[in-house]
């Protein structure tokens, strides 16, 4: 029994789904639009401001995508009503982020900047303000994409464990060691 799939998704008042032919569903809110194409087994049942999953089966395939779906679809629903938000710190001297027509440059150590043009549906912003560490947030209604966008960034140069400079996540804990001790005689 799918504990996740069998929860109903509560439809904020907004917030505005259709569902089209072969499961086809499109969600619009204040922020955007979604689609997602849901498997044509899975039954979507859309009445008093909820949607309920169901399955048609118990078969092993059935049970694995009755959760993936609803998980799915609360994701599109609060994406559009709420919208996603990652934030990453750039950490260490030297480093910086500046964000100049929607094109973010990242001097990250490197001998050359690094350009990064977000795509389409997810935005950028640069904050300096808090000390000395640059805050870049990725914003988006689509959950995967932003998470997507912000390991990209992070992969650029991830955090070194000696002294923990590199870009992390705001609420990351990057483990640290010891570095060299000078030799014994």
């Amino acid at each position: 029994m799918s504990r996740v799939g069998n929860l109903p998704i509560e439809i904020v008042d907004q917030v505005h789904i259709d569902i089209g032919k072969n499961n086809m569903v499109k969600v619009k809110g204040p922020k955007g639009e979604l689609s997602l194409q849901v498997d044509p087994e899975i039954k979507l049942t859309l009445n008093d401001g909820r949607l309920l999953i169901t399955r048609p089966t118990d078969q092993k395939r059935h049970k694995e995508i009755h959760g993936l779906y609803r998980a799915l679809l609360m994701n599109m629903v609060t994406g559009v009503s709420e919208g996603y938000r990652r934030e990453l710190e750039v950490i260490g001297i030297g480093y910086r982020a500046l964000l100049e027509n929607g094109v973010l440059e990242l001097a990250l150590g490197y001998s050359h900047p690094i350009y990064f043009v977000p795509p389409e549906g997810v935005s950028l912003t640069v904050d300096i303000k808090r000390g000395r560490n640059t805050f870049i947030m990725v914003e988006g209604i689509d959950k995967q994409m932003v998470g997507q966008v912000a390991a990209k960034i992070r992969s650029l140069r991830p955090p070194e464990p000696y002294k923990g400079k590199g870009v992390r996540y705001t609420n990351e804990y990057v483990r640290r060691k010891a570095g060299k001790t000078a030799a014994a005689r």
